[in-house]
């Protein structure tokens, strides 16, 4: 209905001149339709709906992502991203990297969800000049970023939660967030997660899985974590902003071994503390951007193995140490609207030092520094539906490492990127090169290895995409909108560690050997739909499928050329629906995976079957005046699958979590 409103005298009688206003975006998303490189998002809102409590639980459902999961809550959880190697793939944290000089990974299950904003995977690097140089020189990098308190009419916030589930799962939450002014607040999150892991499976005597078997319980599954993270936020002005943040967990995991045969138990647990604190600065002006980041990081690790080898009973310990500085200066020309022209320097400066009870190698120094120059062009030229922009860079890396009174030469390297996005009207095409490399791990250097003198794991990246956005349409009473994403990739891996056993399972002698090539196809689609009868009902479809040609080509004359590398599935997907209804939000998911091989050859014996996974979450909030009450129940691996993601790792049946949380 319109409303004509008749002429009124302006009883104003002077014109008044208000102040300008600046308006901050707080935890802003990265673009994914528009980005210059493959970038995937799972927001807080969804990640809530489809109940993931760790890291690894969002990421397995990413195109492109290849996932290795020892079984259990408590298992190791890594990422391939691309078929490159969980060693290519960098994880950060408010865009401040975590590292693991020891063995160049991080186990994904140690990191709760519990207070991010979104967690999002960039394939090649993320699509923003003001990061960090360490951002730069991986092949993918895993960002999660800390969700920043909002507040109404209450300065303060406070939600409270636990969750409970099969086979001894208990996890209680507590959040607290305190504005401090009106400029500065505070956040403080702690989480426990305890679970005796004993899931039941069905242990298989042949290889067909068609003869004898018998029902086995999953034995040494224990996991005791407990994780607290405070967080500082100051908006200085309109142009700078401090976040600090605080980070502690401390955890206790056994490590279920692999079942063979009559073998069921394990014998091996690990205990770690992880604690850092680190700052970041950002300024945003005119014409000069800038950013300091800081970061001190200490990590203490125990591994023992009870069972009686050769050489004993284990029991290593190691406590690693690490100091950072990173530092970003960008110029930028524009309109106000668009930087039409950028200039960017960033450089990192690191320290770390690992000590360790072994006999041998127990002091151990890496000194590292990256710099970058990084430039970018838009035609501003062009109309905006049509205007190309083209982004390069150049990184240097220079490493050296110590031990004890020994410097071995540096590893050094220049490594080039470049990539350009052309909108047209509804459609993006993109594309870029990168050449990057790893620096071997400690592990491959010195521990349970005979010494050789490692080249860097050398990759190049290329990827040729178009992505496509619809305006909203209006359907009857609802309102759709539609994206999808088209990425084909080629890479190439060289000089690739090989671990070869020369006496036993605890020596090993590393070398370069093997060349990897990696072709593939990555594609997402997403339906949004909005109703208008119903203005708080929202449902969400998205559909993903990867196909990964990864295969080995080391050797023409090996056995193993042209063979698929391990664990990368030919074929995976997934799909996700997601539903906000006034009556209660309803999380639906499927994650398809191919079969795969555990070894580099692709022969019967080494084949581990392919499977689906099916997961429903329902819950519902109910209003209690001041205070709201949400309850959860999930219902995992629904139809009860029996699968492995490692091979002789069987993974848990079908297993159920309820959980009720308090906001205040």
């Amino acid at each position: 209905m319109l409303y004509t409103i008749g002429a009124a005298q302006d009883t104003v009688r002077r014109a008044v001149t208000l102040p300008a206003v600046s308006v901050i975006q707080t935890n802003s998303r990265p673009e994914t339709i528009k980005a210059q490189t493959p970038t995937q998002v799972a927001t807080s809102e969804k990640i809530e709906r489809l109940g993931d409590a760790q890291l690894s639980d969002v990421l397995r459902r990413m195109v492109g992502v290849t996932l290795k999961d020892y079984g259990g809550l408590g298992g190791i959880k890594t990422v391939s991203a691309r078929g490159l190697g969980s060693q290519f793939s960098t994880l950060t944290i408010d865009g401040v990297a975590v590292t693991d000089c020891q063995n160049g990974q991080v186990d994904l299950g140690r990191y709760m969800l519990g207070n991010s904003s979104y967690i999002s995977l960039s394939n090649g690097q993320m699509d923003n000049t003001l990061n960090a140089a360490r951002s730069f020189s991986s092949g993918s990098i895993i960002n999660m970023e800390t969700h920043e308190p909002e507040f109404g009419t209450r300065p303060f916030n406070l939600r409270a939660g636990i969750e409970g589930g099969s086979f001894g799962l208990l996890s209680p939450t507590l959040s607290y967030e305190q504005r401090l002014g009106r400029k500065m607040s505070l956040s403080l999150w702690g989480n426990y997660l305890r679970s005796e892991g004993n899931y039941p499976f069905t242990l298989y005597y042949t290889p067909g899985r068609t003869d004898s078997c018998s029902r086995e319980v999953r034995q040494n599954s224990q996991v005791r974590m407990g994780t607290a993270d405070m967080n500082f936020f100051y908006r200085v002005n309109s142009s700078d902003r401090l976040h600090v943040k605080a980070h502690y967990m401390k955890g206790y995991h056994a490590l279920p071994g692999p079942v063979i045969y009559y073998t069921v138990k394990g014998s091996e647990h690990s205990e770690e503390q992880l604690f850092f604190s680190q700052a970041r600065y950002r300024h945003t002006g005119a014409c000069w951007d800038w950013q300091l980041l800081a970061k001190y990081q200490s990590t203490e690790d125990i591994y023992e193995d009870t069972a009686v080898h050769s050489i004993g009973v284990l029991h290593n310990e190691y406590n690693q140490q690490e100091t950072y500085l990173s530092q970003t200066v960008r110029f930028h020309t524009g309109d106000g609207n668009q930087d039409h022209f950028s200039l960017s320097f960033s450089a990192d400066e690191a320290v770390n030092h690992l000590v360790s009870n072994l006999n041998q190698h127990n002091q151990v120094r890496r000194l590292s520094a990256l710099g970058v120059l990084s430039a970018e062009y838009l035609f501003h030229q062009l109309p905006d539906s049509i205007r190309p922009r083209i982004n390069a860079h150049l990184l240097g890396t220079w490493i050296r490492d110590n031990e004890l009174a020994t410097v071995s030469d540096p590893y050094v390297r220049l490594s080039p990127y470049v990539g350009i996005t052309w909108p047209v009207y509804h459609f993006t095409l993109r594309y870029f090169f990168k050449d990057n490399y790893r620096v071997p791990n400690f592990n491959e250097l010195y521990y349970y290895t005979i010494g050789h003198n490692l080249r860097p794991e050398k990759a190049r990246q290329h990827n040729i995409g178009v992505t496509y956005h619809s305006d909203p349409i209006r359907i009857g009473e609802a309102v759709e909108a539609h994206t999808a994403t088209l990425d084909m990739y080629y890479n190439r891996v060289s000089d690739k560690i090989i671990a070869i056993p020369v006496q036993n399972m605890f020596l090993w002698s590393m070398i370069n050997m093997g060349e990897v090539e990696i072709a593939g196809v990555d594609v997402t689609a997403n339906v949004a739909v909005r109703t208008i009868a119903l203005p708080y009902s929202r449902i969400d479809i998205s559909l993903g499928y990867s196909y990964q040609y990864a295969v080995d080509r080391t050797d023409p004359d090996g056995k193993t050329y042209g063979h698929q590398i391990p664990y990368t599935p030919r074929h995976s997907g997934n799909a996700t629906l997601t539903a906000s209804t006034p009556w209660g939000d309803i999380g639906l998911s499927l994650m398809l995976v191919g079969e795969r091989y555990a070894k580099q050859q692709n022969t019967p014996a080494y084949r581990v079957p392919g499977y689906a996974d099916q997961g429903v979450t329902l819950s519902r909030s109910f209003d209690l005046g001041k205070c709201e009450l949400r309850a959860k129940i999930q219902v995992l691996n629904i139809f009860n699958a029996q699968y492995e993601v490692v091979k002789n790792y069987p993974m848990m049946g079908r297993n159920y979590r309820l959980g009720i949380t308090l906001t205040i």
